[in-house]
C-alpha cells in the first residue's frame, strides 16, 4: 500500500475527510499535516523501536590501512593508519546483539568500550585486549589498534531508512503520496488508527490492542522458523514417542 492508500484508510476509520492527496495543497490542510507527522513517526517507531528487523539489517565492513611509515628496520619507523570510519549514511544504530568482528580473529569478537573516559585511559596508556578494543565517538567507530592494510573490521546495523521511495532509493520519512513502507504497511495503518485516537481523546484501547496482535504477528514471522529433522514421533498417553521405534 502507498501512503496515500494507508491514509486514505486511516480517515475512514477516525471518520475524518478522505484525501485524494497528502502533500497536495498540505500548507493548508491540517489534518494532513497531521496525518504525515503520524505516518513518519508511526513508520519510525515500528522501525526501529520494536525489534531488528530483518529486511532492514545491513552489513558493514572497515578496511585496516595500518603500515609503518618508514618501513622497519628504519629506527624512526612509526606505526600509521586509520584508527576512525565514519558510520554508513544508512545508520540508525547496532543491532541488539552485534559485535565488531576482524578478519584476523575470526573466533573472537573486538572487546568494546561503552564509556568514552574508560577510552581515552586505556588510550593514554596504550592499553589494549587481545582481541582489540572498539568505541563510538562522534558518528564514528574508533578501532585500537590500527587495522594492518591486509585486516579489516565488519559488524551489522540498523537501516535507517524504511521508507521506500516512488522517486527511486530510500529514506527515513514519506516525501510523495506513492512512497511505500519497507515492513508491513497494515501494522502502520493500525498503528496510525489508535494514535490519531489517542492525540484527540477518543476511545481506543481496542484499536491498540489489535494493533498490538498485528506486531506481534509481524514480528514471530520476522525470522524464520526452525527446521526440524529426524523421524515423526506420536504422543501416547504416557507422552512422546518415536513412531519407529
Amino acid at each position: 500500500m502507498t501512503l496515500l492508500t494507508v491514509v486514505r484508510d486511516v480517515c475512514s476509520a477516525v471518520g475524518v475527510v478522505m484525501p485524494t492527496s497528502v502533500f497536495s495543497n498540505i500548507t493548508a490542510n491540517r489534518t494532513m499535516q497531521e496525518m504525515l507527522a503520524l505516518a513518519n513517526e508511526m513508520a519510525q517507531r515500528i522501525a526501529y523501536d520494536t525489534r531488528d528487523w530483518t529486511k532492514l539489517k545491513a552489513t558493514c565492513t572497515l578496511p585496516g590501512n595500518g603500515a609503518f611509515v618508514p618501513p622497519p628496520p628504519d629506527p624512526t619507523s612509526v606505526w600509521t593508519g586509520t584508527s576512525a570510519f565514519d558510520l554508513p549514511a544508512n545508520y540508525k544504530r547496532m543491532l541488539l546483539t552485534s559485535n565488531v568482528w576482524k578478519i584476523s580473529s575470526q573466533y573472537q569478537p573486538m572487546r568494546f568500550i561503552p564509556d568514552t573516559d574508560t577510552w581515552l585511559t586505556r588510550r593514554v596508556n596504550s592499553a589494549t585486549g587481545s582481541w582489540g578494543e572498539w568505541t563510538i565517538i562522534g558518528g564514528q567507530i574508533h578501532i585500537f589498534p590500527i587495522m594492518a592494510v591486509n585486516d579489516s573490521a565488519y559488524f551489522a546495523y540498523l537501516d535507517k531508512n524504511c521508507i521506500n521511495l516512488l522517486s527511486g532509493g530510500y529514506g527515513d520519512e514519506f516525501i510523495n503520496d506513492g512512497d511505500t513502507f519497507s515492513l508491513d504497511e497494515r501494522v502502520l495503518k493500525l498503528g496510525m488508527i489508535w494514535q490519531w485516537k489517542a492525540h484527540k481523546g477518543s476511545p481506543y484501547q481496542e484499536d491498540l490492542n489489535t494493533y498490538s496482535d498485528a506486531l506481534a504477528y509481524a514480528m514471530a514471522h520476522d525470522s524464520p522458523a526452525p527446521i526440524l529433522t529426524g523421524r515423526p514421533t506420536t504422543r501416547s498417553s504416557g507422552g512422546w514417542y518415536d513412531a519407529h521405534s
